[in-house]
């Protein structure tokens, strides 16, 4: 379709404005006709080609949204081109510009997390199967991807967190390394022997089959409370993930205990006591004295 027939045929029939009437009427036959045609031909074959990827619909559909823009703006391109409103080129450079301060506001957050997943596969902060903690959420990662992360928590619930979201604070990787420290603080009475209660607990930290030699377990003392004496001890478990943090941190803590009681050392609890009085007043015209 050319611009320049349909003019001379609107003049013909005595329509004003025939030439700007001309280009617009190929303007929008054109865009129409590129958009249908790429939609149907080009949208279906980028979604097999996606699907052979085994790409899920939550990582399909941006890159199909990313597509149809594209579609739409070699429409309005090739439009501008046939409705002879400007050099081609120039058209394109204009609308190039165009949408791509349009995209560039509508997808600020996909373009935020897609370089945030560039990020996490370069930098490498956590893998699938760690255990990460951030802004108060654990749990175990499960799949990584250039848009979201999707972490599993221990309470079983399913988190798709955006990548933004652990670049921009500080994410806990307990696991990161071959080893990991756990601390915890046995707190026992005044009157109780500190050097005792020490050797015992090096002891049950020595005796646990998944609490590491080197670097060997080590008891600090770390306060002097209002009801105990708190004792802290430092222990170093192999390959951990949190089921075995867990577990071997309550068996470690509960032998502890278990030798505490045999060996009648005290874990004290804080007590409280309230003391005072209370007076009531001006009861005098209230409190009738009863008739014998």
């Amino acid at each position: 379709m050319q611009v320049q027939p349909l003019a001379d045929l609107l003049d013909g029939f005595g329509v004003p404005a025939a030439g700007s009437i001309a280009s617009a009427v190929v303007f929008v036959a054109v865009f129409v006709l590129v958009y249908i045609i790429g939609k149907a031909i080009v949208i279906p074959i980028v979604d097999r080609s996606l699907k052979s990827r085994d790409l899920d619909t939550h990582a399909r559909r941006p890159l199909k949204k990313i597509v149809s823009i594209g579609i739409v703006f070699v429409a309005i391109s090739v439009a501008f081109g046939m409705a002879e409103y400007g050099n081609f080129l120039q058209s394109l450079a204009t609308i190039a510009a165009a949408a791509t301060l349009a995209i560039g506001f509508a997808m600020q957050d996909v373009i935020q997390n897609f370089v945030a997943g560039v990020f996490i596969y370069t930098d490498k902060p956590f893998r699938i199967g760690d255990w990460i903690e951030w802004d108060g959420n654990s749990g175990v990662v499960e799949d990584i991807s250039l848009r979201v992360t999707r972490v599993r928590t221990f309470d079983n619930e399913l988190l798709t967190v955006p990548n933004s979201n652990l670049t921009d604070g500080v994410i806990k990787n307990p696991v990161a390394k071959e080893q990991l420290r756990l601390k915890f603080v046995f707190g026992i009475d005044y009157d109780d022997d500190i050097d005792e209660a020490t050797e015992i607990i090096l002891d049950e930290a020595r005796a646990h089959p998944e609490i590491m030699d080197d670097p060997e377990p080590s008891v600090r003392l770390v306060e002097l409370g209002d009801s105990s004496v708190g004792l802290q001890s430092r222990i170093w478990i192999k390959n951990p993930s949190r089921s075995d943090f867990v577990k071997t941190r309550a068996e470690y803590v509960k032998a502890v205990k278990q030798r505490f009681d045999a060996e009648d050392i005290n874990m004290p609890y804080p007590n409280r006591t309230i003391g005072g009085g209370l007076e009531m007043t001006g009861l005098d015209g209230v409190v009738e004295p009863a008739d014998d």
